[in-house]
């Protein structure tokens, strides 16, 4: 199995970003993670990015607040998968990292996920990497089965207790 790349701007991140590596650790996907910044180091992000594939990854999930540059730096220098988890900030809410991370240009996509979606960045990284593994395949419809459950449960609970 290959592994995940997860990437943050900043260590200010990880709160957000710790969640994305739980789900991972949970469905038994391999990860690095890495501070690497769009504006701080260029060389360094863009290498990283260069030498994914080589390296063993099949997609790379980046976080970024502000001026959140970090994914599209990432796409601009790979043709790997990169989800986009732009991070709230103080000043505008993470409204300027979303923007900033889902407004690429044609030719350079970029998945982005909601404001602090680390959670749904790693299950698209998983669901993107089951598309030639079965076994995770299997894990996330048991999950999907799971939460389809819980939310029928909630539901006849409180049918029961209304009606």
């Amino acid at each position: 199995m290959n592994k995940v790349g997860v990437v943050m701007g900043s260590t200010s991140d990880l709160p957000v970003v710790e969640k994305a590596i739980n789900v991972l650790k949970e469905y038994g996907v391999p990860c690095e993670v890495r501070v690497l910044s769009a504006h701080r180091c260029p060389n360094e992000a863009r290498e990283f990015a260069a030498s994914a594939r080589e390296s063993g990854f099949s997609v790379l999930i980046a976080a970024a607040g502000m001026a959140a540059h970090l994914a599209g730096a990432l796409a601009a220098n790979t043709t790997l998968p990169v989800i986009g988890i732009p991070c709230k900030s103080a000043n505008l809410d993470g409204m300027d990292a979303l923007l900033a991370t889902v407004q690429m240009p044609s030719g350079i996509p970029v998945a982005t996920v909601a404001v602090d979606g680390a959670k749904n960045a790693a299950l698209l990284a998983i669901e993107m990497m089951a598309i030639t593994d079965k076994d995770l395949a299997d894990k996330l419809a048991a999950q999907r089965a799971k939460d389809t459950a819980a939310v029928l449960k909630a539901d006849a609970e409180l049918m029961a207790k209304y009606q």
